[in-house]
């Protein structure tokens, strides 16, 4: 079955936009996506027909806020294969569902204990665990890639040791689109007695996320990768992990009982859920996930990896680009480099056309380290670009470098 690109992209409002005066081209996907009607929609009409605190009131609308805000955590559930629906911790996105784990690690590790991750990471899934290693005087192990932006598997298996605690990896590197083998690591991790934390932040929007089939104890992500709203997102974990994990935050919701001088924490998943939470948020990505669902997964990735495909050959025959990042396995970024041009003026000149796209070190400065590059330019696709946006991103690229000559 064939992608409707075009009934797609018609259920993204802002896909119609103008930039000065040309159509808006939008291929900063692994920043964010873009939100169909669907979702824009659930978060009107929650604000303006059900808007009240959820768990705490003993009225209709507090009811039936409460009511949405769990179908939510329900449709995440079923989304990601999770076991149980309280599983399901929400977050404000990535970066917190990772700190929640790193946090409690960092009560958990001693001197002697040893935390993995590797040369793919984003900032959030690499500084997180050298604060957890600094405060418990564990050491931070650093698996290296291929010139390819392939992880090497080899060197995976020669840090594995006995004092192997906890294995973090992307699912999908945001810099270069590799496409790890997360089930493979996670059995050899979990051979060693490793916990195994997956950064689903790129992978999740691209679906087939099982968490029961990975085998891994955490898969976070957001869900503004995901076509939802921004400062909402998820740490999926193990019922029996969470249960007795190191609380991240103390206050409301979270507490069994109280006094003056000490307190006991909820079950799951209150007990990671301090405070009042990101309730139209949640509605929100509940919506993306029902959206998103909805489709046909095989047509997307079909239409994914055309787009890719397509690209790559465009990149490939132009003279001076540069591709940083040509592993086997790839899915939706192509990062490069044109010859003699910044990568921050090749984006300036780009959005000229409207074309939008990345440029930086993507929040990977120790992966740009690696390369000896400063940055890239990046492009990344999702399931509403065309062929044909491709064609207008190197009809701009050549208008850049002529500019940048």
């Amino acid at each position: 079955m064939s992608l409707d690109v075009a009934a797609l992209r018609a259920q993204f409002p802002i896909l119609s936009k103008t930039v000065d005066g040309k159509p808006l081209v939008y291929l900063d996907n692994a920043a964010t996506t873009q939100k169909p009607q669907a979702v824009i929609d659930a978060l009107v009409d929650f604000y303006t027909g059900t808007n009240a605190n959820v768990h705490r009131g003993a009225h209709h609308l507090s009811d039936e806020a409460t009511r949405r805000y769990e179908n939510a955590r329900s449709s995440v559930a079923k989304f990601i294969n999770a076991k149980a629906r309280e599983e399901v911790i929400w977050t404000s996105g990535t970066t917190e569902a990772i700190n929640i784990v790193a946090n409690g690690l960092g009560q958990l590790l001693s001197e002697g204990d040893e935390v993995m991750v590797t040369e793919l990471e984003h900032h959030a899934n690499l500084v997180t665990w050298q604060q957890a290693c600094r405060r418990s005087g564990a050491t931070l192990n650093v698996v290296p890639i291929f010139d390819s932006g392939e992880l090497d598997v080899d060197a995976f298996d020669r840090l594995l040791s006995e004092n192997t605690k906890l294995v973090a990896f992307p699912h999908v590197s945001n810099a270069l689109g590799t496409v790890n083998p997360i089930k493979l690591l996670t059995e050899k991790a979990k051979a060693v007695g490793a916990w195994v934390l997956v950064d689903g932040a790129q992978g999740i929007a691209h679906g087939g996320v099982d968490v029961q089939d990975i085998g891994c104890d955490f898969y976070a992500f957001s869900g503004h990768k995901l076509f939802g709203p921004t400062g909402i997102g998820c740490l999926w974990g193990k019922k029996e992990v969470l249960e007795t994990w190191p609380v991240w935050q103390v206050g409301g919701e979270m507490i069994k009982d109280v006094t003056y001088h000490e307190a006991t924490w909820g079950a799951l998943p209150n007990r990671l859920e301090a405070g009042t939470p990101n309730i139209a948020g949640a509605i929100g990505m509940g919506a993306a996930v029902d959206w998103f669902s909805a489709l046909d997964v095989n047509a997307l990735h079909e239409h994914e990896q055309k787009l890719l495909a397509y690209a790559t050959e465009q990149a490939e025959a132009f003279d001076g680009m540069r591709i940083i990042g040509t592993a086997p396995n790839k899915v939706g970024v192509l990062s490069f480099l044109l010859e003699g041009a910044h990568p921050a003026d090749v984006g300036f000149i780009l959005d000229r056309q409207g074309v939008a796209i990345r440029t930086g070190d993507n929040c990977a400065q120790p992966l740009m380290k690696r390369f000896g590059i400063p940055g890239t330019a990046r492009a990344s696709f999702s399931i509403y670009n065309t062929l044909e946006e491709v064609d207008s991103l190197f009809a701009a690229l050549k208008k850049a470098k002529m500019m940048l000559a």
